[in-house]
């Protein structure tokens, strides 16, 4: 244990003596003199804890003597026990209080008095101590956990930054492949390239529902992920996924069942696209772990509660089951029951990882029961609020892609793939754009030329998109700051969309984009 040191001033050498005697314990440190100045030095010089100062003393009395100890930061915490044998009276004990002390001892001293009162100095100067070391332990402890939080918001920053490059990087191709076999496909192909072509979508839109899943992972986990719910046909909804899957299963020779509850609603509040997405990913995965017998969709009214119902979603299959140990290890992102199904039956490890976050972002239940070499049974049960009436819209026909007359476009685009698919669309469309490869060189044109329209890709070498945007609407281009400017970016973080369009950017369009989509884009941009 720690010493606390004691210092005692006293002008007579036996009432040190005596108060020494009084005193003397393993636990403290005793300091005596006789003289006030050396009393300041030793404060200064030693951790003194209390100070135990006779009031009267002929160079320098005891309050004279506090009052110097109590104007200096470094001995201003000393605690002061006056210790007098003049008068009891109250201005006294008021003026030595006054001063800084913190209690007095008169003269004869009753040693059971100055023995505890002593020992509950001391055991609050130990308290106070330890709470000083406590507070900077926990001073401490805060400095840690503000780091640790500092780098885990860089960590994020990171990982976030690599995920919209590694969007970028990955979908930018994707989309000249896309593109590209969009163009091959209405080039009046013979039946074995027509084939060879779909083989070709079918393989690079897997490839993109692979990105797509590690990015919704990430969204999740980010907590950028919204859920949008409006009126959805539940049937279509349904029926949609069944017949996309149907070729998938027929090709495995699986029967695809489906059976329908039939109080089920026309049309509830559902985040269609990600009712649709839970549904492709139970269903593909029981066609995917099935290899004869069939699969069956099962949706049915479980409860109602006024205008709300219970719906549970069951996918059956007779596929091949999951172990009883293994069935909490399927839901973990990127794995699978063991290491024998990724090598049968490849994949990834993410659909039931992003069931799972879907479900619970959604606020439903998902379970599963199964028996190895049984078949599993997937159930997805919600809550949804039963739309009344919907206000049937007329489907728009997909009009033919009218071209353009007159208008000059600008691009801006660095990949020679999506360069070259970009100027042949437009082509198509009786645009004769000029085209660069970065931004410094968009300005420039821009500069030289006028045009109707920019379609600027986000990442480019040299100056990116959005500097360019930027430059433009602070008027780096004089009399240009108000041309429409349409960003195109593989990126898919909302934060990426959102960022453009505060850079200036009128709108987004996401790759791989969809030709009517980029033509609508240009027509609402422009007088066309």
């Amino acid at each position: 244990m720690e010493k606390i040191n004691i210092l005692i001033v006293d002008d007579r050498p036996e009432n040190i003596v005596a108060l020494e005697a009084l005193l003397q314990r393993a636990d403290i440190n005793l300091i005596s003199t006789t003289n006030p100045n050396e009393a300041l030095r030793l404060s200064w010089e030693m951790d003194i804890a209390i100070a135990l100062v006779d009031v009267q003393m002929p160079e320098m009395d005891g309050f004279e003597l506090v009052e110097i100890l109590k104007s200096n930061p470094r001995t201003k915490d000393i605690l002061i026990i006056f210790v007098t044998a003049i008068s009891k009276e109250t201005k006294y004990a008021v003026k030595g209080l006054n001063t800084g002390a913190v209690d007095y001892l008169y003269k004869p001293l009753d040693p059971f008095v100055t023995s505890a009162k002593v020992d509950s100095f001391i055991q609050f100067i130990r308290n106070q101590r330890e709470l000083k070391r406590k507070n900077k332990e926990l001073e401490a402890y805060q400095k840690e956990l503000i780091k640790a939080k500092e780098q885990a918001e860089q960590g994020k920053r990171i990982k976030e930054n690599f995920l919209a490059n590694m969007s970028h990087e990955i979908r930018t191709p994707i989309n000249g492949i896309i593109g590209i076999a969009h163009l091959l496909e209405r080039s009046g192909l013979n039946a074995e390239q027509k084939e060879m072509i779909d083989l070709l979508e079918t393989s690079t839109n897997s490839l993109l529902g692979v990105i797509n899943d590690i990015l919704d992972l990430s969204k999740i986990e980010a907590g950028k992920f919204k859920i949008n719910r409006s009126a959805t046909d539940i049937l279509n909804i349904c029926n949609a996924v069944v017949n996309l899957l149907r070729i998938r299963a027929k090709e495995k020779k699986l029967e695809l069942i489906t059976h329908f509850d039939p109080d089920l609603p026309n049309h509830i509040m559902a985040d269609s696209l990600r009712l649709n997405q839970i549904l492709m990913n139970l269903i593909g995965n029981a066609i995917k772990f099935t290899s004869e017998g069939s699969i069956t969709l099962k949706v049915e009214i479980l409860n109602r509660k006024g205008n709300n119902v219970r719906i549970k979603f069951s996918v059956i299959d007779t596929g091949i089951g999951i172990a009883r140990e293994n069935i909490d290890k399927i839901f973990e992102t990127f794995e699978q029951a063991d290491e024998q199904t990724t090598v049968k039956f490849g994949g990834t490890g993410l659909g039931l990882s992003i069931v799972k976050n879907l479900a619970k972002l959604k606020g439903g239940l998902l379970e599963v029961i199964s028996e190895e070499g049984q078949g599993s049974t997937f159930c997805f049960t919600n809550w949804y609020e039963v739309v009344k009436e919907v206000q049937i819209s007329q489907k728009i026909v997909k009009e033919k892609l009218t071209p353009f007359n007159n208008l000059r476009v600008l691009v801006a685009e660095d990949n020679p793939i999506n360069k070259f698919l970009i100027v042949k669309i437009l082509k198509d469309w009786m645009i004769d754009a000029d085209v660069v490869e970065n931004g410094k060189d968009a300005l420039d044109k821009l500069r030289e030329n006028d045009y109707d329209i920019i379609l600027m890709d986000t990442f480019m070498p040299v100056m990116n998109g959005l500097e360019a945007i930027r430059l433009i609407r602070e008027g780096y281009v004089q009399g240009k700051e108000n041309v429409p400017v349409i960003t195109f970016s593989a990126a898919v973080m909302e934060n990426d969309k959102k960022t453009a369009i505060e850079a200036g950017a009128n709108d987004v369009i996401s790759k791989p984009f969809e030709l009517e989509v980029l033509h609508e884009k240009l027509r609402q941009y422009t007088t066309y």
